[in-house]
């Protein structure tokens, strides 16, 4: 880059454009909207052509700047998608059962900013476990654009797996996430320390099965443990491992008072 500075060489990248249409094109052939069965079947043929096409050209100018096994990749990952489908039922299933306001799998997989997010963190780890570069994280990032929801494609997350609302939701690279867990906005999965040293090692916590986390909390460290059923409260700060079954909550106090007790105007204005 130092050589060539203020712009990309083309032949060692994938263009934006193509990344989005590559990652829509996914998304559409996991789910597609057709007419009858006999549609679908043919959408499937057509959409797999298309898309090793596709893989394969965003992948091979990345090739010629890191090692990659372009047809490999691409083979293995095309592979993986039956897979990475049946757990997105099973997320969808799981958001379906405990929102009271979805009344369908399908109004789940169609409008529900957590699904897409999951979505895109389920095609984007397996090429992040591949090692393939940059390409997770521009398709990460556009769910992230699109929903507030921002999922690093090395976490590891289990299934099925429950983010209800979203915005503001930051799960970092080396979080690991069991199954059945419950995670509602605003909450941070973050490292305590962000040192450039540090890449390589388990920076950001470990939450086990069944665990349910309120809006608005942050769980720091990755030696922090949260044991499987437990809750933690919204607003909570947490630092340290909270062992299995635990209630994790802030305790605030709220007063009221007379407001002729108050000698200064409560108007303020910024």
């Amino acid at each position: 880059m130092s050589a060539f500075p203020g712009y990309l060489l083309s032949s060692n990248f994938p263009s934006r454009n193509a990344v989005v249409t590559f990652t829509e094109d996914l998304i559409n052939c996991l789910f597609p909207m057709v007419g009858d069965a006999e549609a679908y079947t043919e959408q499937q043929c057509s959409a797999n052509i298309s898309l090793r096409k596709q893989l394969t050209e965003i992948l091979t100018p990345l090739s010629k700047r890191y090692e990659l096994d372009v047809s490999a990749i691409t083979n293995a990952y095309l592979d993986e998608l039956a897979n990475i489908k049946a757990e997105l039922i099973e997320d969808a299933e799981l958001i379906l059962e405990f929102d009271p306001a979805a009344y369908s799998v399908e109004e789940v997989i169609l409008s529900y900013p957590g699904f897409y997010a999951i979505v895109m963190y389920r095609l984007t780890h397996p090429l992040y476990k591949h090692n393939v570069p940059i390409l997770p994280r521009m398709m990460s990032e556009l769910a992230h654009s699109r929903t507030g929801i921002d999922i690093n494609a090395g976490a590891q997350i289990g299934c099925p797996f429950f983010i209800d609302h979203g915005t503001g939701v930051v799960i970092g690279e080396t979080s690991v996430i069991g199954k059945n867990v419950k995670i509602y906005q605003g909450v941070t999965l973050g490292a305590l320390a962000v040192r450039k040293e540090d890449a390589q090692t388990k920076r950001h916590p470990t939450i086990e099965d069944n665990v349910v986390i309120y809006a608005n909390s942050t769980i720091l460290g990755g030696k922090t443990v949260i044991g499987h059923d437990s809750i933690v409260g919204g607003n909570t700060w947490v630092t340290e491992s909270i062992i299995p079954h635990s209630v994790v909550y802030t305790k605030n106090q709220i007063v009221v008072a007379d407001k002729k007790d108050f000698t200064e105007p409560l108007n303020f204005i910024i």
